[in-house]
């Protein structure tokens, strides 16, 4: 006969793993190309945050006697034209990415949350007048309206973000609004209504949790996208002015000018570019097929 110690022990339950975890645990088994680059993203922002710590050597610090060095152990992704060391310069790099694509996609973010739930909740009229500012909106190339921009306010970081904060987020609410819309369906809703609840708390209490996933999806694909575009403006000397080390700016100044004479100039910030954009982009994917309900019930 077991002693009532033992008992206690088999009849003891099981420590829950916390919800991080088990998303986590589902994100390796289910989508292990987007847990790679879940890793190399957390990577890239561990690079961006801590590069003052990481570079070896300063930004902009020049060493003319080693000038154009191919990549050695002292200098992984070699110098450029003027001895800066350009390992350096990518994770700063980093650091300037990190910024402008958190910024710029937050901003985005929060702006496509406030114009969807509005519109996909109150409906009616405001939505048509909203909905057809946003068509309006969408017509117009980004491109176009991100040089203009840049052109007359001239170039900077916060005219970066602020631009395509409000280009992202305009067209973004688009896709907030349809979950929107399929949420303000549910009982629980139509239940806070009856008993009176005010719109804000509706909105605060039942809307927006549930329409989280959307969210979160919607910022992590914003982000590989800010930071394509401001790459895309630095390389045409529209972005984040020199001295300050961007990827798109190292590809049009030394990377184009001394393409022959060192590869490795052009490879450093475009390799970097590419596997973080295409890393941010894979992640949320990933989360899009988890989190999106349409997309569990289509496996």
């Amino acid at each position: 006969m077991a002693s009532i110690a033992d008992t206690a022990v088999t009849t003891a339950p099981r420590r829950s793993r916390s919800p991080f975890t088990r998303f986590v645990i589902r994100l390796v088994r289910e989508k292990p190309l987007g847990a790679v680059c879940a890793a190399v993203f957390v990577l890239f922002l561990f690079c961006g945050v801590f590069a003052d710590v990481l570079a070896p050597y300063g930004m902009n610090q020049i060493s003319p006697l080693n000038r154009l060095k191919p990549p050695s152990l002292q200098y992984p992704f070699g110098t450029d034209n003027l001895g800066r060391d350009m390992f350096s310069r990518c994770l700063y790099g980093a650091q300037l990415s990190v910024i402008i694509g958190f910024c710029a996609a937050g901003l985005a973010t929060i702006i496509s949350v406030v114009l969807g739930i509005l519109t996909g909740y109150l409906g009616g009229k405001f939505d048509m007048i909203v909905q057809r500012f946003v068509d309006a909106w969408m017509s117009f190339p980004d491109l176009i309206i991100l040089i203009v921009v840049v052109s007359v306010l001239g170039p900077g970081m916060p005219q970066i973000i602020g631009t395509l904060g409000l280009l992202l987020g305009i067209a973004g609410s688009r896709i907030i609004r349809s979950a929107v819309i399929s949420v303000r369906e549910n009982m629980y809703v139509h239940a806070a209504q009856s008993t009176g609840a005010s719109t804000f708390r509706i909105l605060w209490r039942h809307i927006l949790p549930n329409v989280m996933p959307p969210v979160i999806v919607l910022f992590t694909t914003r982000l590989g996208v800010v930071i394509l575009v401001e790459s895309g403006l630095s390389f045409l000397g529209l972005g984040v002015p020199p001295p300050a080390p961007t990827w798109g700016g190292m590809l049009s100044g030394a990377g184009r000018t001394f393409m022959y004479q060192g590869p490795w100039l052009a490879l450093a910030p475009g390799l970097c570019l590419t596997v973080v954009v295409y890393a941010t982009n894979m992640f949320g994917d990933a989360l899009r097929d988890l989190l999106d309900p349409r997309m569990r019930g289509s496996r």
